[in-house]
């Protein structure tokens, strides 16, 4: 276990007995790269302690999609989330392509994979990477910025949302779940995503976003769940700030799906939308 990433990088067999992890390796053949890495106690979920939070899964994939045959002149601008099932808490394997290539506009693929006999895809992220241009002349934000880090009240989500991830961020509560009006908060992640890197502001933002469904929750979790099974995000501009912020509502239907919406932050302003589906169960 580690208090200081989420995740700890593999060593390859070629390199076993050292304390180097594996650099990504390539399968010629499908053009797929491949790493391994261990998940640490750091990424329980509120739902189970046997299973990873959403939070920090996304953000290694998003690791992957930004690095699989990385260009200095793209980024990613749409990101989905598929949660096949349960992510354990347990050696991982990500594996990441190039789905459909293109100058301009490319769709990529990465893939989360349990390790063993049994081997199983238990989360997949697609994103489109675009051309960047410079249009700083045009730019049009909807969204006010959200009021600053230093206006929220310091504090845990609480009650029986005490566990593994949550009690890895700095939180600072605006507006706090389960009223009328959309839940308001900025967080911030204390541990490494991959023990020795520094995090990219996407990772960042994707080791924060997967909050969405507890921060917009309308439903007390003693009593009901509402794990999402996907995210989409939608990145206007990349984050430039430490913080995290998400303004985020749910609504609920009459049989058993509810949709959390909202806006992600930095400190300057608006940088993206998410949206989750979530499948909603009474306890009992």
């Amino acid at each position: 276990m580690s208090s200081e990433s989420y995740y700890l990088p593999l060593c390859s067999k070629e390199q076993s007995g050292s304390n180097e992890p594996s650099a990504p390796r390539m399968d010629s053949e499908q053009a797929v790269s491949v790493e391994q890495f261990s998940s640490t106690d750091l990424t329980i979920s509120v739902w189970s302690d046997t299973m990873q939070h959403g939070a920090p899964p996304s953000a290694l994939l998003v690791r992957a999609l930004e690095q699989c045959a990385h260009r200095e002149d793209v980024r990613l601008t749409r990101v989905v989330v598929e949660i096949l099932g349960p992510i354990p808490i347990a050696d991982l394997e990500v594996r990441s392509w190039v789905q459909r290539p293109g100058r301009k506009v490319e769709l990529v693929v990465a893939e989360l994979w349990t390790i063993g006999d049994r081997s199983r895809a238990v989360a997949r992220g697609t994103a489109w990477r675009m051309e960047t241009v410079d249009t700083s002349t045009a730019v049009h934000v909807v969204e006010p910025p959200l009021e600053p880090p230093s206006a929220g009240r310091d504090g845990p989500f609480g009650g029986i949302w005490n566990a593994g991830y949550l009690n890895t961020l700095d939180l600072r509560w605006l507006a706090v779940p389960m009223r009328d009006s959309p839940g308001k908060l900025w967080a911030k992640p204390k541990p490494a995503l991959v023990l020795g890197e520094s995090m990219t502001p996407l990772e960042r933002l994707f080791t924060v976003a997967d909050l969405a469904n507890g921060v917009g929750a309308k439903l007390d979790p003693t009593h009901w769940t509402y794990l999402n099974t996907d995210l989409t995000v939608h990145i206007l501009r990349v984050p430039e700030s430490q913080w995290v912020g998400i303004c985020a509502e749910t609504s609920i239907g009459p049989d058993g799906v509810g949709m959390c919406a909202g806006v992600l932050y930095d400190e300057t302003g608006a940088v993206g939308r998410i949206t989750q589906t979530l499948q909603v169960r009474a306890r009992t």
